[in-house]
């Protein structure tokens, strides 16, 4: 039998979506050598269509470490969501309330892309169809990360951290032995049809309420939207054809007019919440997804994932600069923190939204609720502040 190669480095980055090639950059800069291992293909994780703002955390920090210019796609938002209710317009400004960067409206896909680029261009060891990933020693001082590349060959490498950004359904996680980590998951107890069109995008980010249930109309692209729908749980995406997506939409956005176009995606998925505690396992780093999924309502997902890798990267060079531990040691309180305030910013939103149009679902009590609180959202200073803080990701 072949003896697998053998190879090591510092950092093993498993997963290059948004949370692993952050990880993967900033270490880079600071001249920590890392390796990032991807299941899938380079064109597959180019490709993958997922929701896209960049709160203004997110981009201070790219700006911080050099590399908004290489990495930040996509154009600023206006930082106003508008909230349409039985028809009637409501704008939010949620931008932060100083003279810093806005956040920007960019795809993730056009993230990734970059920050890949970035990677490689920079001198970066990406290793994309890497199959077979199995994770070892993470108790002990040097932990062994084996998979199998793309020409068949085994590979071995020994390492000082392992950095577990595959996501909820990666391998990482899953290689804790059970006991170790508890998990809080929560089902809302709402699906939503999520739809890619060729359609020209909105001004802003749109979301309306009615009793037809909830819409948002969000711009992917300079000519294409991302549509949500509000459906039953039961539904399939057969349940949905484009006649009848199209119906919708122009009732819940009261846009009679809306021009229909290709459908290129069509998804029925429920929103749901998980956080798993403690973010870490010995040598194990679980990073963004891999540790926590929060329902997409307020666009938090992919920031927590940035603000993890972050966090992650610094403690690691606060680690080989100075031998100190202690931003490793905190890492995981760090990172929950926010994990559980951007949980409850998000349920708090998704209850507002999907209550306040829908009374046979929660009851006539339940919708008068929800409407006070987007009411005093839309009149109170006071409200509106600690929205843009938590849409901006300052609080």
């Amino acid at each position: 039998m072949t003896q697998p190669v053998q190879e090591a480095t510092c950092v093993v980055v498993v997963g290059a979506g948004p949370a692993g090639l952050t990880v993967a950059n900033l270490l880079h800069r600071a001249g920590i050598p890392c390796m990032v291992l991807e299941r899938q293909s380079r064109a597959y994780v180019e490709q993958r269509q997922r929701a896209g703002i960049v709160e203004t955390r997110a981009v201070r920090m790219f700006h911080e470490w050099g590399m908004d210019a290489s990495v930040l796609g996509g154009v600023p938002s206006d930082d106003v969501l508008e909230i349409r209710v039985d028809g009637q317009r409501r704008l939010l400004q949620y931008g932060a309330d100083d003279d810093g960067p806005q956040s920007l409206l960019c795809p993730q896909q056009v993230l990734v892309a970059n920050l890949i680029a970035t990677f490689l261009d920079d001198g970066g060891d990406l290793r994309f169809e890497s199959s077979e990933v199995t994770l070892d020693g993470l108790t002990g001082q040097r932990p062994t990360v084996r998979y199998r590349s793309p020409d068949g060959v085994m590979h071995e490498v020994a390492c000082d951290l392992v950095a577990g950004c595959d996501g909820d359904h990666g391998v990482s996680r899953a290689t804790v032995p059970d006991g170790e980590l508890t998990a809080y998951p929560f089902d809302h107890g709402i699906s939503w049809l999520t739809v890619l069109a060729e359609v020209p995008p909105p001004p802003r980010p749109l979301m309306a309420i009615s009793s037809h249930g909830f819409a948002g109309h969000f711009a992917r692209g300079p000519h294409a939207s991302r549509f949500y729908l509000q459906c039953a749980p039961t539904n399939q995406e057969d349940d949905w054809p484009d006649d009848r997506v199209w119906q919708h939409l122009r009732t819940r956005l009261d846009e009679k007019g809306l021009a229909a176009g290709p459908i290129t995606e069509k998804v029925v998925f429920p929103l749901r919440s998980v956080v798993h505690e403690p973010m870490r396992y010995g040598r194990l780093f679980l990073v963004g997804d891999a540790a926590h999924v929060v329902a997409p309502v307020g666009g938090k997902g992919m920031n927590l994932a940035l603000y993890d890798a972050e966090v992650f990267a610094r403690a690691v060079r606060d680690l080989i600069a100075h031998g100190d531990e202690s931003g490793l040691n905190s890492y995981s309180r760090t990172c929950l923190q926010r994990t559980w305030n951007y949980q409850e910013f998000s349920r708090w939103m998704t209850e507002m939204l999907h209550d306040a149009g829908d009374d046979s679902r929660v009851g006539p009590f339940r919708r008068k609720l929800a409407q006070a609180r987007l009411e005093r959202l839309c009149h109170s200073r006071a409200s509106a502040l600690a929205f843009a803080e938590l849409m901006a990701g300052l609080a």
